[in-house]
């Protein structure tokens, strides 16, 4: 496991965009946290990773957001809407699971029985002891 101190936002935008870079055809890649830590940054700095420059947001209401225009493309899932993990194919999970592009799953632990063998999990947890801004990044190969 790794883990990176971000001291503000842009930190956690510069964790994210270092994997995107790294990123590769079939990664999955799944982020935790809870509201407010700073996910959609993250999955904004990922996107610029992957080398797309068009605005990213969370799909909140429409649960996955295809972006096609980086060097992979990018299936960006928000599933915390998601009450049973069987809606996840009325979207087209499992083509775009097993396509030749990223997945960024947020709140990927409300889908964790349909989630593959492999992947990325990353927690960005809070510490206000430390400060306001403050976020552990703490990226795990499962």
């Amino acid at each position: 496991m790794i883990k990176r101190d971000s001291q503000k936002p842009e930190d956690t935008f510069q964790i994210a965009y270092e994997l995107g870079k790294e990123a590769k055809p079939g990664d999955v890649f799944c982020l935790l946290g809870d509201l407010g830590v700073g996910k959609t940054l993250f999955s904004q700095g990922f996107a610029k990773g992957l080398g797309i420059t068009e605005s990213v947001n969370s799909p909140t209401f429409t649960i996955v957001q295809e972006y096609d225009e980086g060097r992979l493309p990018l299936y960006h899932f928000d599933v915390y809407r998601i009450e049973d993990s069987e809606e996840m194919e009325e979207v087209g999970f499992t083509d775009m699971l097993y396509g030749d592009g990223v997945c960024l799953i947020e709140w990927a632990n409300l889908i964790e029985d349909i989630l593959p063998e492999h992947y990325t999990k990353i927690v960005i947890e809070k510490d206000l002891d430390r400060g306001f801004d403050y976020r552990l990044v703490k990226v795990e190969q499962i």
